[in-house]
């Protein structure tokens, strides 16, 4: 139920201090989902919104920044699907350092048709994909 992958933190992501400056790890956040669709649920966010004119908008996060990253640390990054609701998922990211957490996110994303803006249902295919034994990892 675990999909992992790892980022190294570089410089575009720190301040001054060589520290990740927070909003970066929101953007870390979205790659790892990003990159989850296309690993492990079949659709990459080029086809989403593109192809199917679907977008998947995050409609709540709630982040617990619990240590500093440097410039040079590599990021072991966890996603865990929590809940899936008719058209919203919840699923939490957690990310850490040579065993030592830096941070936890919690998220609702909402699956909505881009020509309306309107929630809609998962389709199937995807909401199976959300199942446990469909969420391996893949090193990025």
């Amino acid at each position: 139920m675990t999909y992992r992958t790892q980022r190294k933190v570089r410089f575009q992501h720190c301040d001054p201090a060589a520290i990740v400056f927070f909003p970066r790890y929101f953007e870390m956040i979205n790659s790892v989902v990003e990159d989850w669709f296309e690993d492990e649920v079949g659709a990459s966010f080029n086809q989403l919104h593109m192809e199917r004119r679907t977008g998947v908008p995050t409609a709540r996060i709630a982040t617990d920044f619990t240590a500093p990253s440097r410039l040079g640390d590599r990021l072991d990054f966890e996603l865990t699907v929590d809940a899936v609701g008719g058209a919203s998922l919840t699923i939490t990211i957690t990310a850490t350092c040579a065993g030592e957490l830096r941070l936890r996110s919690t998220s609702t994303l909402v699956y909505v048709d881009m020509n309306t803006g309107k929630p809609m249902p998962w389709p199937e295919d995807f909401r199976q994909r959300f199942e446990p034994e469909h969420n391996t990892g893949k090193p990025a």
